[in-house]
């Protein structure tokens, strides 16, 4: 079976025709300045892992102070994952430095901010990704980059984008979420329910219900009711009224010890 990254991304160019970035495109290259040095070029950073560039408006602002923060506390989990962590906003790497010491000091839990924060003064980079507008943001008093958090997988290609305005801090739970769930996409040929892991706690089966299918995914359309048998045998089918069988559940420990694609 293919995996489901390599399906669902054949659903999408690599480039789109209007320079916008979008899911499935190859993500800009570029070289920077960050809190760990010199970069010739993010995508030799980044090397054959996956990855997240997490924006931030500005450095010595309230909301973002927590949200690197935060990220800091969820940093060793994603590397668990053998996922990179970068963030980025329009302030040169010297303010980045000097902001980490609030940083630091207003989180409740001691931290150590181990990822890099990229310098992006001249905004080549917000811009290329789609996180100002180049057009207004020579005018404006404060340009801003938005706060944008773009999952990327080893061949580069951005799989999932979140977009938040500048009153609204992110949760890193959902962040860590998300590259679990595209992992497991990527890894099987499967996708997640909404509120996975947390999904169809109680479903009826027979004549009467189940706790069984709580945590489980969905098999994708593509995959046919043959190699549904041969990979995920015992998936259960969820009767609805259409009477259309595309609802077919395979258990948490049905994907783990399934064969990875």
């Amino acid at each position: 079976m293919k995996t489901g990254t390599e399906l669902y991304m054949s659903l999408y160019p690599e480039a789109s025709s209007d320079s916008g970035l979008r899911l499935g495109n190859i993500t800009p290259d570029f070289a920077c300045e960050t809190t760990h040095g010199h970069w010739s070029s993010f995508h030799a950073w980044k090397k054959d892992k996956w990855a997240i560039l997490f924006s931030h408006p500005a450095d010595f602002t309230p909301v973002c102070t927590t949200e690197i923060g935060r990220l800091a506390l969820k940093y060793d989990e994603l590397t668990d994952l053998d996922c990179l962590v970068a963030t980025l906003s329009v302030d040169p790497v010297k303010s980045h430095e000097e902001w980490l010491e609030d940083v630091v000091a207003h989180c409740e839990n001691e931290i150590e901010v181990k990822f890099p924060i990229i310098g992006d003064a001249d905004r080549s980079i917000s811009t290329a990704y789609g996180m100002i507008d180049p057009a207004t943001s020579g005018e404006q008093e404060l340009p801003l980059t938005i706060r944008a958090v773009f999952i990327i997988n080893p061949e580069n290609k951005l799989m999932l984008s979140l977009n938040y305005p500048a009153c609204v801090g992110r949760n890193m739970d959902e962040i860590v979420r998300c590259v679990k769930a595209l992992q497991l996409s990527y890894q099987k040929s499967i996708a997640t329910p909404a509120n996975w892991p947390n999904n169809h706690a109680d479903i009826p089966l027979g004549d009467g219900r189940t706790t069984s299918f709580k945590g489980s995914v969905f098999l994708l359309p593509t995959v046919s009711d043959e190699e549904a048998a041969a990979h995920y045998p015992g998936y259960h089918t969820c009767d609805v009224p259409s009477k259309k069988a595309y609802l077919r559940l395979v258990t948490e420990e049905q994907v783990k010890t399934a064969p990875t694609n």
